[in-house]
């Protein structure tokens, strides 16, 4: 397991990403002031995004079904526990924008190559109403999916 998204795994069998860019703002607003630089005051953390960016070769490794049950969590605008395969975890996030590019195609139009793109976007942990509730219909996807 490289990392879990709630109970969504990104693993070589599965949607392995090839890049993981992390980008954390913090908040100084400035207040102008004459005669002297702006001042400015640290109004605390700002957004924290984690970009995956990955190949699937369906041949080989996951491929759109893995990608369509991103989108199916994201469609429920709940947030999930972003989770390393080395125990780090980076806390709770929700799926801000999923691209994919499809490149390589067999005879049925199926894609042999799809490039994608995930970005997810940190929520505050005590942002109880946005936090994902496993139900047993999730359950029973999520093991179809990763016997």
């Amino acid at each position: 397991m490289m990392m879990a998204y709630g109970l969504f795994v990104f693993s070589l069998s599965t949607t392995a990403y090839q890049e993981l860019q992390r980008q954390t703002d913090w908040r100084h607003p400035s207040q102008s002031r004459v005669g002297a630089r702006p001042a400015r005051q640290f109004l605390g953390q700002g957004d924290d995004t984690i970009t995956l960016t990955g190949t699937l070769l369906p041949e080989f490794t996951g491929g759109q079904r893995h990608l369509d049950e991103l989108r199916r969590m994201a469609n429920e605008g709940k947030a999930w526990p972003l989770i390393e395969g080395t125990g780090r975890n980076y806390g709770l996030f929700v799926i801000e924008r999923l691209s994919e590019r499809k490149a390589k195609f067999f005879r049925d139009g199926a894609a042999a190559q799809i490039d994608f793109d995930l970005t997810l976007q940190r929520v505050d942990d005590d942002d109880r109403e946005r936090l994902a509730v496993l139900d047993a219909a999730t359950l029973r996807l999520v093991r179809g999916m990763f016997p």
